[in-house]
């Protein structure tokens, strides 16, 4: 609905008030200062893979001219983000300043789905967004573990999301899923179609295949536990081979 006015003075007053207005609120924002700055990050389970004084630090050596005190004019706030946003576990950060001065940085972390064990080397982490990232000297996290030659080959790489798109897809799938997660501890990957799970209870070592079929697969495994395990024993089997389609094959 648009409103028309008739009466010309009326409509140059009100454009005169909303003119001081606003130059009220710029004459304020250019006379506010720095009173500090304020490191927020959202904790994954309450584990923080960024901590706050190592962020702030950073920055202190990045500006070491932003100090408290000094005019909020001389504060980038997009520097600022870019900056925090160059930390390695660092998904998105949102930086803005509050009506008293204070910087406020809000951060979001990576999610650590997997971990790649390597023996005579640094380990890494899988994110739920494919990026590898470096382990943390300060903190850990529970999450299955990855090893072989194809495994450690991924360290290579930024990013595996669209080249390993099938092996995401089934470290997803383990992930998204409670009994799962919970009890496939860890695959060995010595190449790309040759995967082998290790799980939290039982002993038997499951010979996955390749990355395919992934719901199938998984189907005959829970059919290898209902079915198979309580009528011979948990201790029968050291194998359990669901690679091939259709079958089975216990040994």
């Amino acid at each position: 609905m648009k409103i028309k006015y008739k009466n010309p003075l009326i409509f140059s007053s009100l454009v005169l008030v909303l003119v001081v207005f606003i130059g009220f609120v710029e004459k304020k924002d250019s006379e506010r200062t720095l009173s500090g700055m304020e490191v927020r990050v959202r904790g994954i389970a309450d584990v923080y893979f960024v901590n706050e004084k190592e962020i702030l630090n950073a920055l202190k050596t990045e500006f070491p001219l932003i100090q408290p005190g000094i005019s909020m004019k001389e504060v980038d706030l997009n520097k600022i983000e870019k900056k925090v946003e160059t930390h390695p576990f660092v998904r998105k950060a949102e930086v803005f300043a509050d009506l008293k001065g204070q910087v406020v940085i809000e951060i979001a972390q990576h999610i650590p789905m997997a971990r790649i064990v390597r023996p005579n080397a640094a380990d890494g982490y899988i994110s739920t967004e494919g990026r590898i990232l470096p382990t943390s000297p300060q903190y850990t996290t529970r999450v299955m573990t990855l090893g072989g030659a194809h495994a450690e080959s991924l360290l290579k790489m930024e990013d595996i999301n669209e080249s390993h798109s099938e092996l995401m897809e089934l470290i997803r799938f383990i992930y998204d899923d409670e009994f799962w997660r919970a009890q496939i501890a860890g695959m060995d990957i010595p190449k790309k179609s040759d995967i082998r799970m290790h799980q939290q209870v039982g002993k038997q070592v499951i010979e996955f295949g390749d990355a395919k079929d992934i719901e199938e697969k998984f189907n005959k495994i829970n059919l290898f536990y209902e079915e198979i395990l309580p009528k011979k024993g948990w201790n029968t089997y050291s194998r359990v081979n669901v690679k091939y389609k259709g079958q089975i094959v216990c040994e």
